[in-house]
Parts: C-alpha cells; sequence; structure tokens
C-alpha cells in the first residue's frame, strides 16, 4: 500500500495523485483521484477548499506558467514514482478563467514562439553536425584506415541528441579517446561481424562478444594502419 507523507516541495500548495485507493478524512468520500494532505490526513479538493480549480497536465511551459500567473489560487500535482522512489510533477490546478487568458496569450504569441522554436532547432542541428563532424575526424585519427564515410556515419549514430549514446556522454562529448574507441567497437561489432545474428539466434550477450571478439580486432587493427584499404 502507498504510504502517504508530504513530498518535498518548495513552497505553493500542493496535491497529490495518490496510487492506492484515498478517501476523504472529512466527508469519507472517495476513492480519491487528488488529495491534499494536511497534517497527514487526506482530503479532498472540496474539503481542501480547491474543487473549483482545473487540471492541467504537464507538457506545454508557456501555457502552465501563464496559468499560474493568471490564477489567484493555483497548485503543483504530483504523484509517486515506485521504480525511481520519488514524486514527480504531473500538472498544476488552475482557476478556470484563469487557464482561459493564459491560452488566449499563447495564442496571440504562437508564431512568434513557433520561429523561435525553428531559430532553437537550426542552432540544435547546427551543433549537433558540428559535433559529429569533430567526432568523425577523431575517429580517423585513431583509425586512419577507416573509411570517411564510415567514420562519418559511426560519429553521427553515436552522436544523436538524446539518444543516451556514447557520444553523448560526458566523456563522448569530451572526445575522449575511450568514447570514440568504444563507438568505432559497437560500429564494427553490429556491422562487421556475425554479432547481430548471434543474439537473434539465442546466444547470451557476453558469449556473442567473446565468439567475435578476435573479429573485431582485426577490423581495428587494420584500421589503425593509414595504409589500409576500406573493403
Amino acid at each position: 500500500m502507498e504510504h502517504l507523507a508530504t513530498p518535498p516541495h518548495r513552497g505553493g500548495l500542493l496535491v497529490i495523485q495518490p496510487i492506492g485507493r484515498r478517501h476523504c478524512a472529512e466527508c469519507r468520500g472517495g476513492p480519491l483521484s487528488l488529495l491534499v494532505l494536511e497534517d497527514g490526513t487526506p482530503r479532498c479538493l472540496d474539503c481542501a477548499d480547491l474543487g473549483h480549480l482545473v487540471f492541467l497536465p504537464r507538457g506545454d511551459t508557456a501555457l502552465t506558467r501563464r496559468s499560474r500567473e493568471e490564477s489567484a489560487l493555483s497548485a503543483v500535482v504530483v504523484r509517486f514514482n515506485r521504480r525511481k522512489g520519488r514524486y514527480e510533477r504531473q500538472g498544476v490546478l488552475v482557476e478556470e478563467a484563469g487557464l482561459a487568458r493564459a491560452e488566449e496569450r499563447c495564442l496571440a504569441d504562437a508564431e512568434a514562439r513557433r520561429r523561435r522554436r525553428l531559430r532553437d532547432s537550426g542552432r540544435r542541428a547546427a551543433e549537433d553536425a558540428r559535433f559529429a563532424e569533430a567526432f568523425a575526424a577523431e575517429i580517423r585519427r585513431l583509425f586512419p584506415g577507416c573509411p570517411p564515410d564510415r567514420a562519418a556515419a559511426t560519429a553521427a549514430h553515436a552522436s544523436v541528441r538524446g539518444s543516451g549514446r556514447v557520444g553523448r556522454s560526458a566523456a563522448g562529448r569530451a572526445l575522449s579517446e575511450g568514447a570514440v574507441i568504444s563507438a568505432v567497437v559497437a560500429s564494427v561489432r553490429h556491422m562487421d561481424t556475425p554479432y547481430d545474428q548471434l543474439l537473434m539466434s539465442g546466444v547470451p550477450r557476453h558469449e556473442a562478444r567473446r565468439q567475435i571478439a578476435a573479429a573485431v580486432e582485426t577490423v581495428l587493427t587494420r584500421w589503425r594502419e593509414p595504409e589500409a584499404e576500406a573493403d
């Protein structure tokens, strides 16, 4: 059963989306989809004098900020994530009239915000392209026999923004030798050996890596030589 405790909060009103079935200690209503803890006791929004507020899910930062600015009363809604062991923000409760005014403000400058998003997207794309080029150059420095198109493809794959791949790690962004080599090894493993087929046939990952280790090292050794020819 969920243990209800007041989540950490920097200030303002806080509302909880309970995981388990909870009832209001005052009116006995429930089960509650949202509740307020007062001295550790759950109360429904009506009993907590928040029943007139409407829920705005997270996702639109500008609308959320403006809705809170336009509302005399608002609250942050959180839910406990059992896997991560912490409360996470789900949205806000705001006054309906405040939400309407915020929506009008967002519509009024929607075009300006769209253009700003496009500019930001273009800037990030240019930054990503420069980083991928630098990553590819580092691959060619460490493995001068690696075909240029292969180095570029490996760098592009490893450095995709938000992918969690080695190129996006702290070491990868610093172009550390270990990170670059890891990206090349991963590329060779998947593209130049039967590693993927071994995995698909049920061979455990560590055993599959052991079986193709020699083949990976053969490719890396060839690529370390400047005069090596690509297959």
